[in-house]
């Protein structure tokens, strides 16, 4: 199976979807009234961690990962159906980050563990919800809101039991397979193994996890070689195994050889010191025979004055092969499995917060260098987003919210005049301050955009700091203001 533990990938939810315009239409109901269903919210993306996978190799051709989309409402007080969320399985170690920004999101270290990286657009609401006793026959519908969007990026880091970590060539993978169920490919040169491998060692009672690490050099940590490349898979190892080559015959040149595996793992990082670990010095069956005695006995006086336990073994003989399968089923009993290992980020579920009715946000108005104004503002972007300007009603809504908010006076005072090109979210509109009488229709009823924003249990909110004296009157005043008009 092809190895791949990092990617990047483009996820994007579904937009919800559009509320219906429609009044009942029965024989001997006259003047039915509004019957238009809601739309249904968007699909959201949704990450669950896995035993079942190993690497990120099924991702790796998903480049784009997209929900469904809410269906649309319809007549009779049809509502739409909600869009299906999409579960994409990683293998447990999976740790989610920003592409963009670098930001850890969320450490999937357990199976069911799961992240929702994208969530579904808002459904639009029919003309039924806006009915009351002041406006019978609205003539107007929502738009679904746009699922949200980000670049991520996945990286993978193994939840092995053991890892075995040594210079390249030092028999690991050799090791590995006269230890453990794995086949990983084997030849004498150097850096044979270029992505970890796995194996399972079943001891009847549980099943220890054994990675061979690929080979590290000195400087691995600042990314020589293979380096970070796999250095991150020692990270939730339980137990390290050492493995030293015999094969030079030189205690000096095997010495040097531990130092340099030791210290490029302390200095990537230093947690990784206090691991427990244990020294296999491997390729015995390499080393001329007037020379074994006095090599293994330096080796093992060195490591006993370090209180290191250090077996000698050959994959190629199996000779302390069950010596070292005895030592670490060892180690894993007397170590038991936590519950859940240590997360790197915390799996927080987001709960939104009310904005309140009476607090709105500052408007700011941005001069365009192409020439024109911007209009930046929560709730005005939220209404662009969701009114249809098809509908004269919908832009009759709109006028009002601008003149609520007095963006008029603000843009005039920027220095806007009729004609220039004024952009509100993604939609651009002609600077026309008169173009509406200044008595619109007043439905007699608060702000239905700040009212959904309290309203919607999927969304983080933060309330931003109080407005200047163009915007301080409430909602309620504003009205009222209206109304005296």
């Amino acid at each position: 199976m092809k190895f791949v533990d990092s990617l990047r990938m483009s996820i994007k939810a579904g937009r919800g979807g559009n509320g219906c315009m429609s009044f009942l239409r029965e024989r001997f109901k006259p003047n039915g009234g509004p019957d238009g269903g809601n739309g249904g919210r968007g699909g959201s993306v949704i990450f669950e961690a896995t035993n079942n996978l190993q690497t990120l190799a099924d991702l790796e051709y998903m480049h784009h990962i997209r929900g469904e989309n809410g269906g649309h409402g319809k007549g009779a007080a049809r509502n739409g159906p909600a869009g299906e969320d999409k579960v994409i399985y990683v293998p447990c170690g999976t740790v989610i980050y920003d592409a963009e920004t670098g930001e850890g999101y969320a450490d999937l270290v357990e199976p069911h563990d799961r992240f929702v990286a994208a969530r579904g657009g808002r459904g639009g609401r029919g003309n039924r919800y806006f009915a009351s006793s002041a406006r019978k026959a609205p003539r107007f519908c929502e738009q679904g809101d746009l699922g949200e969007e980000v670049m991520l990026r996945l990286e993978l880091r193994l939840i092995a039991d053991v890892g075995l970590v040594g210079l390249p060539n030092v028999g690991k993978s050799s090791i590995l397979a006269a230890i453990s169920n794995a086949q990983p490919k084997i030849a004498n040169y150097p850096f044979t193994t270029l992505s970890p491998n796995l194996g399972v060692l079943n001891t009847g009672d549980e099943r220890i996890v054994i990675a061979d690490i690929p080979g590290l050099i000195e400087g691995a940590h600042m990314n020589k070689g293979l380096g970070l490349e796999f250095l991150r898979h020692v990270d939730r190892t339980r137990l390290l195994v050492h493995v030293l080559s015999l094969e030079s015959g030189d205690y000096d040149t095997i010495i040097q050889d531990f130092t340099v595996v030791r210290q490029e793992m302390e200095k990537y990082d230093p947690e990784l010191e206090k691991r427990p670990y244990f020294v296999v010095a491997n390729k015995l069956d390499e080393v001329e025979e007037e020379l074994i005695r006095e090599l293994t006995e330096r080796l093992a006086a060195y490591f006993k004055e370090k209180n290191i336990l250090m077996i000698t073994a050959s994959a190629l003989t199996e000779e302390g092969i069950p010596e070292l399968v005895k030592e670490v089923i060892k180690f894993v009993k007397d170590h038991p499995r936590p519950e859940s290992n240590v997360r790197l980020y915390a799996l927080e579920e987001r709960v939104p917060e009310k904005t309140p009715l009476r607090k709105r946000n500052r408007i700011q108005i941005i001069t365009l260098h192409g020439g024109g104004y911007r209009v930046m503002h929560r709730q005005l972007e939220k209404a662009v987003e969701r009114y249809d300007f098809s509908q004269e009603e919908n832009v009759a809504r709109f006028t009002r919210l601008l003149r609520k908010y007095k963006v008029e006076e603000l843009l005039e005072a920027a220095g806007a005049v009729p004609g220039d090109t004024v952009s509100i979210g993604y939609k651009d509109f002609d600077f026309y301050p008169d173009y509406y009488p200044d008595e619109l229709p007043d439905d007699d009823e608060p702000d239905e955009l700040v009212e959904s924003e309290a309203e919607e249990s999927s969304e983080d909110v933060t309330p931003l700091p109080e407005t200047d004296d163009a915007e301080e009157a409430s909602e309620n005043d504003g009205l009222e203001e209206d109304k005296n008009k």
